[in-house]
């Protein structure tokens, strides 16, 4: 059984990428999310462990400075309107020694779904600075419609469009035990 000291553990931006992948024509696009912050608080049964996040969707980044632009108008995040993206646990199984299913609820544009997150622990350790941390990698998918994304432009024929509708989530996270 996985063991982790208990506590609270604050993401370390500098260490931590939440990043995403989706379909657009023949490839796909890449990017994440520059600014957010989320905590992890571990109990001595890691399955009553509680992780919050918030990201700042004006942070998207994809490389491509209209597109990022294009993503934060209406047609896609409207982030004048909803400036945060925010998931909550209520639920963590345990598979193996280094392997969760993190259950919890994804808030986007002011809808909430459920969200499952796959996770790997990546272990804990000292740091050269004196403190504690702890490393995870997480997938998932989401489906972009569900929370009214749904902008798209039809091409070379009726049954396809230009973006694809499901999102895969990817965070390599590492966060900093809190005295």
């Amino acid at each position: 059984m996985t063991v982790v000291t208990p506590g609270t553990w604050n993401l370390d931006p500098t260490h931590t990428e939440i990043g995403f992948s989706v379909r657009h024509l023949m490839s796909k696009v890449r990017g994440k999310f520059e600014a957010f912050e989320g905590s992890l608080v571990t109990a001595e049964d890691v399955t009553d462990s509680k992780v919050t996040v918030e990201v700042d969707l004006s942070s998207i980044s994809t490389g491509t400075a209209d597109r990022d632009n294009h993503l934060r108008s209406s047609d896609f995040f409207d982030v004048e309107t909803h400036p945060k993206m925010v998931f909550a646990t209520n639920g963590v199984t345990q598979k193996s020694d280094s392997e969760f299913v993190v259950n919890g609820d994804l808030t986007i544009k002011g809808v909430t779904k459920p969200l499952e997150l796959k996770v790997e622990f990546l272990g804990e350790g000292g740091d050269p600075w004196g403190g504690t941390r702890v490393g995870v990698e997480a997938t998932g998918e989401i489906s972009r419609k569900e929370f009214g994304i749904d902008f798209n432009i039809p091409v070379a024929g009726a049954d396809k469009a230009m973006i694809g509708d499901k999102i895969s989530l990817t965070i390599n996270a590492e966060a900093v035990l809190q005295a």
